[in-house]
């Protein structure tokens, strides 16, 4: 990496918002807000998610400098308001980078990922003065990622199972409860239950090291070019969904399986 370079391109982009922003700037750039930005950011993200999903690295590299173009978006806007300036930022997570890997900048010792890991949240965990370990998992974030990250942070408590079968064991418990709550026909009670089957299931993913946030966009994407499949054979046969029956769909989809 040149240092040199990456300074110049970087000092380019914050000088080009400043000048969108500016006095003479885009109408729609000086508009802009904190809050009327995050759609769009949120948009880019997941677009950063594609890209590395897909494995196509220039739409990742595009990407990812949109992601560049909102942080100094929001900067500008902080800096325009009184709040702070982008260089309050850079400092704040140099500062943090250091100070939650002692294993790296410090005396301690990692043995491994996981160790690494726990000396990140503990030293998290101290700057932020939290109460509980739980705190500063958004709210907002998709329940499965969420699910996760919280399964996680608790684990590097201690809080966890030791062996795989027992998450086996806990999934067999809570699918047999939901079978209970349906039998009984109350449905805030299989709402519930329904609940804790996906959050156990979200646990074995997190002990197989898998993302289950990764792993059902990959199903959903397996669906949905699955079921375009069929729409597309039963077109070729001069059909559409709706004028065809289970049985057809069912025998092109067990096809079309074994081409996706």
């Amino acid at each position: 990496m040149n240092n040199k370079n990456t300074e110049k391109s970087f000092t380019n982009l914050l000088n080009i918002v400043r000048q969108l922003r500016g006095p003479d700037g885009c109408p729609w750039d000086k508009e802009q807000t904190h809050e009327s930005l995050l759609p769009y950011f949120l948009e880019e993200v997941y677009e950063v998610i594609e890209g590395v999903e897909s494995g196509d690295m220039n739409s990742l590299k595009e990407e990812l400098g949109d992601i560049l173009l909102h942080v100094v978006l929001q900067a500008d806007i902080a800096q325009r308001n009184g709040e702070f300036a982008i260089n309050d930022s850079l400092n704040l997570v140099n500062k943090k980078l250091v100070h939650r890997h002692p294993h790296v900048f410090g005396d301690h010792k990692a043995d491994g990922p996981f160790h690494a890991k726990q000396n990140w949240e503990s030293a998290k965990h101290k700057e932020k003065n939290r109460e509980s370990r739980l705190d500063g998992v958004p709210a907002s974030l998709p329940a499965l990622t969420r699910a996760q990250r919280l399964q996680e942070k608790a684990s590097y408590t201690g809080f966890d199972w030791e062996k795989i079968e027992q998450v086996w064991g806990k999934i067999n418990e809570e699918i047999k409860e939901l079978k209970e709550a349906q039998a009984n026909g109350i449905k805030t009670r299989v709402e519930e239950e329904m609940g804790d089957v996906i959050f156990s299931i979200v646990n074995l993913a997190r002990f197989l090291n898998i993302s289950a946030e990764a792993a059902l966009r990959k199903t959903n994407r397996k669906f949905t070019t699955r079921f375009k499949a069929v729409e597309d054979e039963l077109k070729s046969r001069g059909k559409t969904v709706e004028d065809s029956n289970l049985e057809e769909m069912d025998s092109i989809w067990n096809e079309v399986k074994k081409q996706h």
